[in-house]
């Protein structure tokens, strides 16, 4: 295990958006000393390893998703998202492209930074997600807007007119649908697909020699095997696409140049060798066997895909009991989500995870110096073991090369924008102690400096993640402990209550009524993080029975640290609105709610520097839809008596304002021009005061019945002063009643009309064998019927929860005589029949005799308000 401790040394520094890069983006390529650089966005760095310093920066018209260098050619190849492939002459472009004056903004390097020319598009396509490069072949990958297609193009060469490529094949995937996206505009992707080409050692002649870190030359035993003795006899290359879905398909590339004119045969062309039932982020060929020609003349014998979950394929040829040369496939899981891969012309793999990086040596099987496995040379591992190098926050790496000084070196590219090699020495024999020279010393002190700045990286990854987590368990346990808590006292006090009182105020000129919701919390536990008060305001008389909350108003107020014994208001305006309507009842509901996405979210997703693009937030499967906890608190109706005000009972100091009128009626405003000075007001409501009789409604009450739940007033107040106070108990202008011991006031409703309510004792008769009943009359009165019929509906409601409060004590009522109850029984059920023929009747009548149906059905209406039964 001492051969994998790595030397890391940091070239360059790059910046990086907040949070850092994510993988799938950034590429890091190196020809010679020189080192190209994508960290994810529209820059590719050129750095030069001898210098030590960066000698170029390119700005393309688009972000960077793929990159290509072309060694005889020196030419650039790069793939910009949603626009197509750039060719980019490195020496000319140095030469003769103009350059910007001054700094560049982003502060990456210390020379001005040079602008790509669009017109240098060689192959201007949005639907390419990869490319890679066979000789003089250029192969891309396009989503169609059905299917994915391989294409065929002529490898541009630096200095030719730009434009577009002329396309020598296409063949279409048909395995795979892509989700379809918006019109014209492809589906974003999660995860890009991966694209690479295979060769025998004999068609390298044909194609030239293949270029790039995507070509890769199989044995032939391999090669026959995978791709069928067509493949094999007409020594073509064959095209290896990973997509996004899992699928590893091949395309033989000899089917594909003479289908110029028209796209080949699916069926025929595409063959899917696996499915990884994951996006497929890496594929490449190593060689697992020792070989006489050397490591770096050998043909690689043994092919491998990576998953992003860490799923890993390895096919290798091999011999089955018969002596017949068979293919061995095997899959493994490694540890993931994986975020980069490289290998190269040893046996080891090499892949970044967010834990850190990792290699698997699939010649033994495991870490270096394990012994060979039972199953004997050439066939693979059972198992591999993945020994960590010590590194974390890798994004992407280059293929592994061999180091001057020995072992193998890796160049990568970290979250945080750092360009660092990775010396490796992956020999099995142990290392042998040797003399330490002073040179030895000093280079020994700067790698244990390097492991330290390494380490401190990755712990300071692991702190932040943990902590995120300690902060979401601890808000989850007190939302657990408030729940319960909460769901324990269904009666009785709570441990976390909302009280609701409402109260008339003055805002912007006029007088509006507001809802004042307290929330206090008694428990002992915080509101903390992620709760929220949400108020709903549902109108009683515009929810229908389809949609019951369908005009309801929902107001969410964020609770920012509520300890124990603190309070929290929130006002809220009721109205009335612009047009000085305001309709009552209304329901005020209060709950608490918790959003889990906010609590835990954070700690569910992967930290920034390896989020999962496919994912927003959190994994959708972990969280439930409702992503909350609705915990309610209560609900408090306003009605009409709650929403009056008593400007004649205010102290002369605090005298309330005179209320405003509804604004733009047309009617108001014809009769105020019409008033003359000397005459007598001719308003609308002074006129239907003094031409109309007021709507009446009545209820009685039985005496006995309101002693025995009015039990605690005060001794020295009559039972009628008592019963209003009782009725305008949750109206602000209670304690003016109070004070003056009234039994009857004048109140104005929301929309300015005059209402009156009277409280009188009278005497019933004929309704018990006994003599009369004593009772309590409450009358309203109002020029506005509706205003009469809300504030009568306000004070039956009051009513019928105190008899069923009553009745709950098990108090009986009096002897009733049934022959009279009876009689006013069918005397109501004659007036709800005239009330259903007087309706009939307004459907059939014209317009002149329909208003004496109307005024009859007024009357009608009324006496149904007033009964004679006795609430006992």
């Amino acid at each position: 295990m001492a051969g994998l401790a790595p030397r890391v040394h940091y070239l360059a520094g790059f910046s990086c958006p907040v949070g850092g890069l994510t993988a799938g983006g950034p590429r890091v390529l190196h020809l010679g000393a020189e080192v190209f650089v994508a960290a994810g966005r529209e820059l590719v760095y050129v750095y030069d390893r001898e210098a030590r310093q960066l000698t170029a920066a390119y700005r393309f018209p688009g972000q960077v998703w793929h990159l290509e260098v072309l060694a005889p050619r020196r030419a650039l190849l790069v793939l910009c998202a949603r626009r197509g492939v750039y060719c980019l002459s490195l020496d000319q472009a140095r030469r003769s492209v103009s350059q910007r004056d001054g700094d560049d903004e982003d502060g990456e390097s210390p020379s001005p930074v040079t602008a790509v020319d669009p017109d240098t598009c060689v192959l201007p396509d949005a639907t390419l997600c990869a490319f890679t490069v066979l000789g003089d072949l250029l192969i891309a990958l396009a989503q169609g807007p059905a299917q994915w297609k391989v294409q065929l193009f002529e490898c541009p060469c630096p200095g030719e007119d730009p434009g577009p490529r002329g396309q020598i094949g296409e063949v279409e995937l048909s395995t795979h649908t892509p989700p379809a996206g918006s019109p014209g505009q492809p589906q974003a992707l999660p995860f890009l697909p991966v694209l690479c080409c295979v060769s025998l050692r004999s068609s390298r002649a044909r194609h030239g020699s293949p270029h790039g870190p995507r070509a890769l030359t199989l044995e032939g035993s391999l090669f026959g095997l995978l791709f069928g003795a067509d493949a094999a006899l007409l020594e073509s290359p064959v095209i290896l696409c990973g997509l996004p879905d899992g699928q590893l398909c091949s395309v033989v590339l000899q089917t594909l140049v003479p289908s110029g004119l028209a796209p080949g045969d699916p069926k025929a062309l595409v063959r899917i060798l696996h499915h990884l039932e994951q996006p497929i982020i890496f594929i490449g060929a190593l060689r697992t066997e020792p070989s006489a020609e050397g490591p770096e003349a050998a043909d690689l014998d043994c092919l491998v895909a990576l998953g992003r979950h860490g799923r890993t394929l390895a096919i290798k040829a091999s011999w089955d009991e018969a002596g017949s040369l068979v293919p061995e496939l095997r899959e493994y899981c490694l540890p993931g989500p994986v975020l980069c891969a490289a290998c190269g012309g040893d046996s080891h793999v090499y892949h970044s995870t967010p834990s850190g990086l990792c290699a698997v040596d699939l010649a033994r099987g495991g870490t270096p110096g394990d012994p060979v496995p039972p199953d004997g040379p050439g066939r693979l591992p059972p198992l591999l073991c993945p020994a960590s190098l010590g590194v974390c926050s890798v994004v992407t790496l280059s293929p592994p090369s061999r180091s001057p000084e020995g072992g193998t070196e890796l160049l990568a590219l970290s979250a945080k924008g750092r360009l660092m090699t990775c010396r490796l020495d992956l020999s099995p024999e142990p290392p042998q102690p040797a003399r330490v020279t002073a040179a030895d010393t000093g280079r020994k002190i700067k790698d244990l400096l390097c492991g330290i700045g390494t380490v401190s990286e990755r712990v300071s990854s692991l702190k932040k993640a943990v902590d995120q987590r300690n902060r979401a368990l601890t808000c989850l346990n007190e939302a657990m402990n408030v729940s319960c808590a909460l769901l324990a006292s269904r009666e009785g006090a709570r441990p976390v209550s909302c009280t609701t009182t409402t109260a008339w105020s003055r805002r912007e000129l006029r007088d509006v009524l507001t809802a004042t919701c307290l929330l206090e919390n008694s428990s002992g536990f915080r509101l903390d993080r992620g709760w929220a008060l949400c108020v709903q305001v549902l109108p009683g008389s515009h929810a229908s029975d389809s949609d019951p909350a369908g005009s309801a108003v929902t107001y969410t107020v964020p609770v920012d640290r509520l300890g124990p014994g603190e309070r929290r208001e929130v006002t809220l305006l009721l109205g009335p609105g612009e047009d000085g309507a305001l309709d009552l009842p209304v329901t005020v509901s209060c709950a608490l709610f918790l959003s889990l996405r906010e609590v835990v979210g954070g700690a569910l997703a992967p930290s920034d520097p390896f989020k999962d693009p496919s994912l927003d937030g959190c994994p959708p499967d972990v969280l439930p839809e409702q992503e909350g906890i609705c915990l309610p608190l209560g609900e408090h109706t306003v009605d009409m008596l709650q929403g009056l005000r008593f400007p004649g009972l205010a102290a002369p100091p605090a005298q309330a304002p005179a209320p405003c009128p509804p604004p733009g009626d047309p009617v108001s405003t014809f009769l105020g021009t019409c008033w003359r000075p000397g005459s007598e007001p001719a308003g609308p409501e002074s006129l239907r005061a003094k031409y109309l009789p007021p709507s009446v409604a009545a209820i009685r009450v039985s005496a006995e019945l309101l002693r025995a739940a009015l039990g605690d007033r005060d001794p020295g107040v009559s039972l009628c002063c008592a019963t209003l106070q009782w009725l305008l108990a949750q109206n602000a202008a209670v304690d003016a009643v109070r004070a003056r011991a009234l039994t009857s006031v004048q109140a104005l409703t929301p929309d300015g009309a005059e209402i009156r309510l009277i409280v009188q004792e009278v005497a019933v008769a004929g309704l018990c064998p006994a003599g009369p009943v004593q009772a309590v009359e409450v009358q309203v009165e109002s020029s506005s019927l509706a205003n009469m019929c809300r504030a009568h509906h306000a004070i039956v409601g009051r009513m019928q929860r105190m008899v069923v409060e009553q009745a709950a004590r098990g108090s009986s009522p009096p002897d009733l005589r049934v022959q009279y109850l009876q009689q006013i029984q069918a005397n109501h059920e004659t007036l709800l029949r005239e009330v259903q023929a007087l309706r009939d009747r307004l459907c059939t009548e014209d317009e002149a005799s329909s208003r004496a149906t109307a005024e009859r059905l007024l009357q009608v209406y009324q006496q149904l308000r007033s009964p004679s039964l006795l609430l006992l």
